[in-house]
């Protein structure tokens, strides 16, 4: 066994984190450990809809796209001969995403510095943030660029 047997990467589908994820998929290949791919569907972010806009639909909506952005986590997993559990949990993202590894024995998180949001990710997201301060396992930010500022 390596360092790591169980690798959370939690995921929101956005093309951003696809680098997070193979990342991810790269560590467990090296380690031999289990994947575990979670979408969090963070509900309230939504409840500025005007009220003519149809929750059951809106929630329709934010689990399809759940199940498709687990489902190619899924997926590429599988292209690395990964074994990978799939998990959609309702609530709070970076609430859930601790919970979720605690609950799960997971000994690393693999997350993007950014995911879906606006101006309040503009250094490092908000749910990363609040992931890395709050987790009780390691946490691997997964910057979006692949550029190299030269630092």
């Amino acid at each position: 066994m390596g360092l790591y047997d169980r690798i959370l990467v939690p995921t929101d589908g956005s093309d951003g984190v696809e680098r997070a994820v193979r990342h991810a998929v790269d560590l467990a290949v090296v380690h031999g450990a289990t994947l575990h791919a979670l979408y969090v569907v963070d509900a309230a972010a939504y409840a500025g809809l005007p009220t003519e806009a149809s929750l059951e639909g809106v929630d329709e909506m934010l689990r399809a796209d759940a199940e498709d952005a687990v489902a190619a986590v899924a997926s590429l997993a599988d292209d690395y001969d990964v074994p990978c559990e799939t998990a959609i949990r309702d609530g709070t993202p970076s609430g859930r995403i601790v919970t979720y590894a605690e609950a799960n024995d997971c000994d690393l998180i693999v997350t993007a510095t950014h995911g879906r949001g606006g101006i309040d990710r503009l250094l490092l997201g908000s749910t990363a943030e609040k992931v890395v301060r709050s987790a009780t396992v390691p946490v691997l930010t997964v910057n979006l660029t692949s550029h190299n500022p030269g630092i």
